[in-house]
């Protein structure tokens, strides 16, 4: 018999009743380390003072008006977001998902309102992962995910990361922009190479195409620059971000060129609950934070202890782990440990160490703990790797000796 909340995730036997700055605590008391951070979204890690009081606040006044009327908590943010980056105008949903479909309705959009309107085609990446959607799966391409949702929605074709040669060859007539992540979440933190990045910009200005960027889980601060293509030293025409933007409060947006969001007219496009007046207010909060002077740094600095601590356990268990993947110029806090054995048992045995990690593919381990993490929480949760490596070694061995003996 089916259970009343639909089975559509393989879920750990855990709940949680509250939680710390990194730290969560289950209803029966026992306390794990977080560097799963909700998928990368609990940015300003659990119970933040300033983010509370900010959607405690708000929640007192009004939650929700629509889109019929002003909503200055979202101006602000809009505000602060244009003068904080290299956009000029900002649109507010509720995803990742969300603003990735916005994305590419406004590439298409400004192509066909600037007399390219058989330019619809979106260059996307393999590997990559822009939401759940029917287009977005799509967009993404894995055949695990498009697996009985019928034909693959039009419109996107797919290239090797990393390969500008592949990337011209793709190019045609109806070619309306590119699409790509920064650093690739899901398959494994593969991270577009700072001179690819470049390159892209420059075939993109070429042929006349859109340069979109998605952010959604690389960018509000997790490289050490609140967006990472700024260590690319480009502007993309459009940027969707989502995940730490609301610091765990449901929440995305779309950061844009005048030249593309001019295009989104009344009634093009819209949204019932994006951008409201809690969710804004959520979002102003972690920008509160974010933005104060030495955050990025801090985020900065703390990656590469993290990145030194993972390395030095790569260096320790080499049977277990292979290496260390994140951004070429800065590790920030989105790194992944590609694993030798399969990642689903150093992550069961991670949570036996009371340490909370994300799986990726090819068996890489994510490690994305909220921004607020101190030098000892990181070298904590590599000690905790550690030990979760040990667990495993001897189930491997034992594993090899019994098909050893079976041969």
């Amino acid at each position: 018999m089916i259970a009343p909340l639909m089975p559509t995730y393989n879920r750990a036997d855990l709940a949680f009743e509250r939680g710390e700055g990194a730290w969560l605590y289950t209803v029966d008391q026992r306390r794990f380390l977080d560097f799963g951070a909700g998928i990368a979204t609990s940015s300003l890690g659990h119970n933040h003072p300033r983010l509370v009081a900010a959607i405690a606040a708000q929640a007192g006044r009004v939650m929700h008006v629509s889109n019929l009327y002003r909503v200055p908590q979202a101006e602000r943010l809009a505000a602060r977001l244009v003068d904080a980056s290299f956009a000029d105008s900002v649109f507010f949903c509720n995803s990742g998902a969300e603003a990735n479909e916005g994305m590419v309705k406004m590439m298409r959009r400004a192509q066909a309102a600037t007399g390219h309107a058989e330019r619809t085609r979106i260059i996307c990446f393999d590997g990559a992962f822009h939401g759940r959607t029917l287009a977005m799966l799509s967009a993404t391409g894995n055949a695990k995910y498009l697996s009985g949702f019928g034909e693959p929605a039009p419109g996107f074709d797919h290239v090797p990361l990393n390969n500008m040669n592949a990337v011209r060859d793709a190019i045609g007539p109806d070619t309306a922009g590119i699409m790509i992540e920064p650093i690739q979440g899901e398959s494994g933190v593969n991270a577009a190479t700072v001179r690819f990045l470049q390159e892209l910009r420059a075939a993109c200005d070429e042929y006349g195409l859109l340069l979109g960027l998605d952010e959604v889980q690389c960018g509000m601060g997790r490289t050490g620059r609140l967006f990472a293509h700024e260590w690319a030293g480009i502007r993309p025409d459009v940027v969707s971000t989502a995940k730490g933007i609301g610091g765990g409060f449901p929440l995305g947006a779309i950061l844009a060129t005048e030249a593309v969001a001019r295009h989104l007219t009344p009634g093009s496009h819209g949204t019932t609950f994006g951008g409201n007046p809690l969710a804004c207010a959520a979002g102003n909060a972690v920008l509160d934070v974010v933005l104060e002077p030495g955050f990025l740094d801090h985020v900065a600095a703390r990656g590469r202890t993290l990145k030194a601590a993972l390395q030095a356990l790569v260096e320790e268990r080499p049977d277990v782990f292979e290496t260390v993947r994140g951004h070429e110029s800065a590790p920030g806090l989105m790194l992944g440990l590609k694993c030798r054995v399969p990642v689903a048992e150093i992550q069961q045995a991670a949570l036996q160490e009371h340490l909370l990690t994300v799986g990726a593919g090819d068996d890489v381990l994510r490690v994305v703990p909220p921004l607020v993490v101190d030098d000892a929480e990181c070298r904590e949760a590599a000690a905790r790797l550690s030990r979760a490596a040990e667990r495993v070694r001897p189930r491997r061995q034992e594993a090899r000796r019994l098909q050893a003996a079976a041969s």
